[in-house]
């Protein structure tokens, strides 16, 4: 059996260390494939975000409007579809930042934001060893969140669930769970479609036959639910028979659309996109090495968004991004290592000479 090299970042060695030849081909194979895929964000039809019509409805509700009343009049002003209800997002964040001024809602955004700088980068410091890999780990940090912290975007229901995802993961233990529990809530609360991390959440837990964690997801996805189909009904309550219900559910705008908003969210906006597009690849590639239960759950968590925003974004979707990139760069901490011992496996020409002594 081949030895494991000595990790040059990481505390313990790869997901790769010991894998067989011919499985680290087939995985430098994908990987490949993986960072060609990246490429398409080269030929996705430009995205924006109406962010002004999430200000708009804060604006509405402080001066005294009804959410769903300001929603629907907001939609029908800027020529979008009442239909389905998932056209309104959940009024939780934009009740509460109505009733708060406006230096009250960046500072929570601030203190948000810095909690889930300090948890993710006290999860993943004890995994690396160097002082290179501990600045490596602050710089993908800062990169992944310093971006958020604008004014414009406070009002994005997805910016606010994006960091309680991954404050949830951070701090999730096993059989401490609680904690991750409610944040894993408190985001699907603000943002629907956060519901999905309650579900990745739920399979492993029940994978893992962890019955009491398991229960406390099952539950969350329980009043997740609740919320939803009472937010369905008070929508209903303000659809006219003349409001535009038409919406394409399958945008299929393909995997580089899922790149290129990521791209836009994080740092990597500075950089051309057919650099910064393979970067986002890599990350992926990145928590698919790390050996623990965290790494898993963000790379399935981070699949199921990219997978909503290629089937079913539309050029004006591309913040569904913000629920992952606030984790997604940190992954880049685990490639060099990780293809070190890919490489390494995969270029394997060891050969067995057995030799026979006659006395």
């Amino acid at each position: 059996m081949r030895r494991p090299l000595t990790p040059v970042w990481l505390a313990a060695p790869s997901r790769f260390a010991n894998i067989s030849q011919a499985a680290a081909r087939a995985v430098v194979a994908l990987l490949a494939l993986l960072l060609t895929t990246t490429l398409s964000a080269l030929s996705a039809p430009p995205q924006n975000t109406d962010t002004a019509i999430y200000a708009m409805i804060v604006e509405g509700i402080r001066n005294g409007g009804n959410y769903y009343a300001v929603t629907a009049d907001a939609l029908r002003a800027g020529g979008y579809p009442l239909a389905p209800f998932t056209a309104f997002r959940l009024p939780t964040l934009a009740v509460i930042e109505a009733a708060l001024p406006s230096i009250a809602v960046m500072a929570l955004l601030y203190l948000l934001t810095a909690a889930v700088a300090v948890a993710c980068y006290g999860r993943i410091r004890p995994v690396v060893k160097t002082r290179t890999a501990r600045a490596a780990v602050a710089l993908l940090l800062f990169a992944s969140l310093a971006p958020l912290l604008q004014p414009s975007l406070a009002p994005l229901p997805d910016l606010w669930a994006g960091l309680a995802i991954a404050l949830s993961l951070a701090i999730r233990r096993r059989g401490r769970y609680v904690d991750a529990v409610a944040f894993g809530l408190a985001a699907a609360v603000v943002r629907e479609t956060a519901t999905l991390y309650l579900i990745v959440m739920l399979a492993f837990a029940l994978a893992e036959r962890q019955r009491r964690e398991a229960l406390g997801w099952a539950t969350a996805l329980i009043v997740a639910a609740v919320i939803l189909a009472i937010h369905a009904y008070a929508v209903a309550q303000v659809i006219k028979p003349l409001d535009d219900m038409v919406f394409d559910w399958t945008g299929l705008l393909g995997f580089g659309a899922f790149v290129s908003a990521a791209v836009s969210a994080t740092a990597l906006a500075w950089l051309p996109l057919g650099l910064a597009a393979p970067i986002i690849g890599l990350a992926l590639f990145g928590w698919a090495t790390w050996r623990d239960p965290l790494a898993l759950r963000a790379l399935a968590t981070i699949i199921l968004v990219a997978l909503l925003i290629s089937v079913f974004g539309t050029e004006e979707t591309p913040h569904w991004a913000l629920l992952v990139t606030p984790l997604l760069l940190s992954g880049l901490v685990f490639v060099p290592d990780a293809l070190r011992d890919l490489i390494h496996a995969a270029l394997d020409s060891r050969r067995i000479t057995v030799t026979r002594i006659i006395r």
